[in-house]
């Protein structure tokens, strides 16, 4: 009877998540197809004639190529950020999480409050164009890291309490350094939530409309949400071309959720044992 149960929310858990994500995509898709005059309708039914060369190229064409420059950009930006999160987060929440005091408390504190506390618009604007960092790459990356440092710090904590101390007292006993000890060590026993915090955060990244929106403005410097926000001016009653914009932004996260989503769960978990 529990067998049974249990098959029957799975199977109702499944179809509630075809519900609720894949009905919206292949609608998506569809109309993607469409001419103007039919994707119009805003229906779900199978394209009269395909028109799906024609729409993606269009798009791809549209001022001289933006949603390429778009996702160099956002590529980019997200690339940076991955890089500078991942050094700098495990190396921080080993820290943190290793020694204990007074200190380390008002630290961990602080980043807490990082997870709640909405970001100021203007007076980063005004930091940024102090630093001449307004409208810039690195500017942006900059921001992002600010943001998502908070969120891998605490994955990171959590995995890394997990790892037993007694590995640290061995490997110094060895003579080994502690920044040796923690790049040959620690950070390849890491793997699962560097996956996890790969995955989440970069998507977040790739997909982040209002920071490049505000910190990052410009035709040069547009990024693959923005680039919707600029396509939709030209072309808001073409929802075929629109919505082939979309399925071509969504491709490149989806890809990455492939590739890592057996590590994600077990990354997020693993942590979850201490804390």
């Amino acid at each position: 009877m529990k067998r049974i149960q249990r098959i029957l929310i799975e199977v109702s858990a499944v179809l509630l998540s075809l519900i609720i994500f894949g009905i919206p995509f292949l609608f998506v898709l569809l109309t993607s197809f469409k001419d103007k005059m039919e994707a119009g309708e805003m229906s779900m039914s199978i394209p009269q004639t395909l028109h799906i060369a024609e729409n993606y190229l269009t798009v791809l064409q549209t001022k001289h190529g933006m949603i390429i420059r778009g996702f160099y950009n956002s590529a980019l930006i997200t690339f940076f950020s991955l890089a500078i999160m991942i050094i700098v987060c495990s190396m921080a929440a080993f820290v943190l999480q290793r020694r204990k005091g007074k200190p380390v408390t008002i630290i961990n504190l602080v980043f807490m409050l990082g997870l709640m506390m909405p970001p100021a618009i203007v007076p980063t604007i005004w930091v940024l164009s102090g630093l001449g960092l307004f409208k810039t790459l690195i500017g942006i990356i900059l921001v992002e890291v600010a943001l998502f440092t908070p969120f891998s710090i605490m994955v990171y904590k959590g995995y890394i309490a997990t790892i037993p101390k007694e590995l640290d007292e061995a490997a110094l006993m060895d003579g080994c350094g502690r920044m040796k000890f923690f790049v040959n060590i620690i950070f390849p026993l890491l793997k699962p939530v560097t996956s996890t915090v790969i995955i989440l955060v970069s998507v977040n990244i790739f997909n982040d409309f209002v920071n490049p929106l505000y910190f990052f403005p410009g035709a040069k410097n547009v990024t693959v949400q923005t680039s919707i926000y600029n396509f939709m001016g030209q072309y808001a009653s073409s929802w075929n071309l629109v919505f082939a914009d979309v399925v071509l932004i969504t491709i490149p996260p989806l890809i990455l959720f492939l590739i890592f989503n057996k590590k994600i769960i077990g990354g997020m978990t693993s942590g979850a044992v201490k804390g």
